[in-house]
């Protein structure tokens, strides 16, 4: 079943704390990256709510300078899985990027999220490049959709 999904730009703090309940991420990363991949760009930073509950975030800025805009960090809580919040939340990054002047979405994803890679096919993504690592699940998956 598809949930209403009530997306609200906030701070970096509040998407953060959402962060650190996505089982598959390393909780410390994105705060002691933030003020080095985001500072001085232009930075895109909301929150998924579904029934008033935060159900998943979202991070993006202009990495590339190349018209494309780069979706950073996006996770979904594993209770809200597969009820049509990541495609809510890339509606949303789509369309702001747009009205912005941006052409293209990209970002980086790894072989071992199934589930993220299948719902970028679906979407509409393209993978443009693969990175091998030593663990095969650990190749760093580079995708891009036109906006």
């Amino acid at each position: 079943m598809k949930e209403d999904v009530l997306i609200k730009e906030v701070s970096f703090e509040e998407a953060n704390k959402v962060n650190k309940e996505i089982p598959e991420f390393m909780p410390d990363y994105v705060e002691t990256r933030f003020k080095e991949n985001c500072s001085g760009r232009e930075t895109l930073i909301f929150v998924a709510y579904v029934n008033e509950k935060p159900a998943g975030y979202n991070i993006s800025y202009d990495k590339f300078g190349d018209e494309s805009f780069y979706c950073w960090c996006a996770g979904v809580k594993p209770e809200f899985r597969r009820k049509g919040v990541l495609k809510k939340m890339m509606e949303y990054q789509e369309a702001w990027a747009k009205k912005r002047g941006y052409n293209k979405i990209k970002l980086k994803t790894h072989n071992k999220f199934k589930s993220m890679l299948s719902f970028l096919v679906k979407d509409g993504y393209y993978f443009t490049e693969i990175c091998p690592k030593e663990d095969i699940e650990e190749n760093e998956v580079w995708a891009e959709k036109n906006i």
